[in-house]
């Protein structure tokens, strides 16, 4: 549809209030990785294609310490592909190996069997198994990448529950077999996100992408804030695939919206909750083509890091756990290399 104009559009979107979601279940499931990492050889953090920065957790940084890990973007289908070497080049500089992953399509996936395999062979006497412990933030696509593996690996059928909502998950599975040879089995964990986000817009990006269930999230601010962002990125095929005017003005948008799609009450007046969620819908169906949230710029990303994964100082009760996890790792470490003598 031809657009008649659009009024000045805003270069910039102001909001101050973060969104905290931080349920007892993620705090249960943190515990539980702790508990079984001792028993882990390969971490994959599972990540969002569409926000790879926002969709960082710094409290795995502390869990898997010293463990080897891969850094699997998955939804790649629904992110420009044009993002994927800058995203790379970012987390090197990180040290973190980076792998793009659609899970309906078995080249992708088989990408980190291909790592498990490359791991495994590195020293079989060392991994005579290999366990390898999923994780991530809520929805990132956790579970449905250990059944595409599953699919990949062994041609057999789903083994972990999934859903469009965060929060499936909600406690550490038992080892689900991926591979025969060499043996490979994955443990499923809970998406845990970061107790509090300090960048507003950083929540909202993690909301929009379904991070955050949507009734703890203002979904009108989510919703204007998309509209910002497809304007900004220049992203005009939202006008055409809604078959409405370009606008910026959320008010507006959304009165558009909802007379094209019919959500009107009696009297004609604006179900705006119905409009809304047809709106974020269309976006994580990927109806707008192929986004990315996040600024991947130098000064962007380096902003990020800043602001959003320097580490706060560790309580006294803290500190303590983490030496106690410590010791065990060294115990661990020398009880293995006894074995292998």
């Amino acid at each position: 549809m031809a657009n008649k104009g659009v009024r000045l559009l805003r270069t910039v979107f102001s909001h101050e209030k973060s969104i905290s979601w931080f349920p007892g279940h993620m705090m249960a499931g943190l515990r539980e990785m702790r508990d079984q990492m001792r028993t882990v050889d390969l971490i994959v953090e599972t990540r969002d294609a569409r926000i790879p920065l926002s969709s960082i957790n710094k409290q795995f940084e502390q869990v898997i310490k010293g463990k080897r890990r891969v850094v699997v973007y998955n939804k790649c289908d629904l992110a420009p592909t044009s993002i994927q070497d800058t995203v790379r080049k970012v987390m090197e500089t990180r040290n973190q190996r980076t792998l793009f992953t659609d899970t309906n399509i078995n080249k992708s996936v088989r990408q980190i069997l291909d790592v498990a395999r490359e791991t495994a062979k590195s020293d079989p006497m060392r991994y005579p198994q290999l366990v390898i412990m999923v994780i991530g933030m809520p929805n990132v696509g956790k579970s449905s990448l250990i059944n595409a593996l599953r699919r990949t690996g062994l041609n057999r059928g789903k083994a972990a529950n999934t859903g469009a909502k965060p929060g499936v998950t909600r406690t550490v599975s038992g080892r689900i077999r991926v591979l025969e040879s060499p043996a490979v089995y994955l443990v499923d964990t809970p998406g845990v996100m970061i107790p509090h986000i300090p960048d507003p817009i950083t929540a909202i990006k993690v909301a929009l992408t379904g991070g955050i269930k949507d009734n703890i999230a203002d979904d009108t601010v989510l919703a204007d804030y998309l509209l910002f962002r497809l304007n900004r990125l220049d992203h005009t095929d939202y006008s055409t695939v809604l078959g409405i005017e370009r606008t910026d003005d959320i008010s507006e948008f959304l009165q558009l919206l909802g007379t094209k799609i019919g959500a009107l009450r009696r009297g004609g007046e604006l179900d705006t909750d119905k409009t809304i969620q047809f709106f974020l819908r269309a976006f994580r169906q990927g109806r707008f083509g192929r986004l990315c949230l996040d600024e991947l710029d130098e000064s962007s990303v380096k902003t990020f890091f800043i602001n959003n994964m320097e580490d706060a100082p560790l309580s006294k009760n803290q500190a303590q756990k983490a030496k106690r996890a410590a010791q065990r790792q060294r115990s661990l470490e020398k009880a293995r290399s006894k074995n292998l003598k």
